[in-house]
């Protein structure tokens, strides 16, 4: 179901999806007041939303109601419905994207991809000065996951630690413009404080992207060295 058409009845289903997406559970009387629609137009929309499997019923009996009076019916996104709006979305990028490239060059591209992740740098850096070294990279899973990346990390055998996205809303996208790893990349090694190397990504058909961390200690190293060099 291409959630993201735009106009007629698709249009309107596709606005009762998106604000279930963003405020469900909700119910079917607040989507008609919010969207301004008919009690038998939310539920013609509902039912065939229901019956795409982009949305599920859930029961919820309100506070302090105890056997008595119906409980109230509340619609919520499903894992299929999230995933129509991410493919949407990678869609949606990915012609950005090439229109991007097409008029002002593929490095307009990477100033974009770049642009993407400053907002991450901005929230994470001053966090990262707080945290202890051997802790960065747990914390920078949490804040990916936070934003849809599930990610997570453990330790690398080779040494030093492993980060791994196992969801990228922006996959197709990025198999075209490899940009966009490449800037997060970069990203992590700056909040990290230290060199890091892309093992892996969805984009290229792997089943996760993995990222390889530096130990600390070795990041450590290369700055003595360079203070010893330009102390000379």
């Amino acid at each position: 179901m291409p959630l993201m058409e735009p106009g007629g009845e698709r249009g309107t289903r596709a606005r009762v999806a998106r604000l279930i997406l963003e405020h469900g559970p909700i119910a079917a009387a607040a989507l008609g007041e919010r969207l301004g629609l008919t009690p038998a137009a939310v539920r013609r929309h509902l039912d065939a939303l229901l019956a795409d499997g982009m949305i599920e019923p859930r029961t919820v009996r309100p506070l302090g109601q105890r056997g008595r009076g119906r409980p109230a019916k509340l619609f919520a996104i499903t894992d299929a419905g999230r995933s129509a709006f991410e493919h949407a979305y990678d869609d949606l990028a990915g012609s950005a994207l090439r229109f991007l490239a097409e008029r002002l060059g593929r490095e307009a591209v990477s100033d974009f991809a770049r642009e993407q992740v400053s907002s991450l740098l901005k929230r994470l850096e001053p966090v990262m000065a707080t945290v202890p070294a051997d802790q960065r990279v747990q914390v920078l899973a949490q804040a990916l996951s936070a934003e849809g990346y599930a990610a997570s990390a453990s330790k690398a055998k080779s040494g030093g630690d492993q980060l791994c996205q196992h969801h990228c809303p922006v996959a197709h996208a990025a198999a075209e413009f490899p940009q966009l790893c490449e800037a997060e990349t970069e990203a992590f090694a700056q909040l990290l404080g230290t060199p890091v190397q892309r093992l892996a990504t969805i984009a290229h058909g792997d089943g996760v992207c993995t990222t390889h961390v530096s130990p600390q200690s070795l990041a450590d190293s290369a700055h003595r060295d360079k203070s010893k060099e330009t102390g000379r």
